[in-house]
């Protein structure tokens, strides 16, 4: 069984604007508009593009959720609300909340809501769960805050060492369309690898 975390898009860029302008006539920002609000998956598809189209295809391809999982197997890092399911939705005062926060595991705003989930979820997943983390691994922005929770189970795509964002969602995209799965690594590999460099 296998769950995926995948990183927020950045809603600071010119597409964010773009989203939020009142003037856009494009089905994210209408939804935006509405009561319903837009899901947070389809706001970060359209800000971030190939990058997050990338994790969500290829997380929807092989998320293989627990029997106790209440959704899909995917979870999206929200800054400042910690995980949320794709189709969580976000209004104007939610993507406020979303540029303000940074993604920094110093922010307390940051680091609080993501610990809360994070340790809400380990505690219904069993010891043969894999935890996916598609994302940056170069820094601690995310490591440092789920890897106390989630331990060795929290596993990244080996090929990401070395990767930039365009490649990793080019790579995700071509992996999902054959059908074959990324070879993952422990983040304990992770830091082995770093410390010989």
């Amino acid at each position: 069984m296998r769950i995926f975390l995948l990183s927020p898009a950045n809603m600071r860029g010119i597409r964010a604007r773009q989203l939020c302008s009142p003037r856009a006539k494009f089905a994210a920002a209408r939804l935006l508009r509405s009561p319903a609000g837009v899901p947070i998956g389809q706001a970060f598809l359209f800000t971030s593009g190939l990058y997050f189209r990338g994790k969500m295809t290829y997380a929807t391809r092989f998320a293989v959720p627990p029997a106790t999982s209440a959704g899909v197997g995917i979870y999206v890092i929200a800054p400042g609300f910690g995980l949320v399911s794709p189709d969580w939705a976000l209004d104007a005062e939610k993507i406020k909340r979303l540029q303000r926060t940074p993604v920094d595991p110093k922010s307390r705003a940051y680091r609080k809501p993501l610990e809360k989930h994070a340790e809400a979820l380990a505690a219904t997943l069993d010891g043969s769960v894999e935890v996916v983390l598609l994302g940056s691994i170069a820094t601690g922005k995310y490591l440092d805050p789920l890897r106390p929770i989630f331990g060795d189970r929290l596993l990244f795509p080996r090929c990401f060492v070395g990767l930039g964002d365009m490649s990793r969602g080019a790579l995700l995209l071509r992996a999902a369309a054959c059908g074959e799965e990324l070879e993952y690594a422990s983040i304990q590999y992770l830091g082995e690898r770093l410390g010989k460099n």
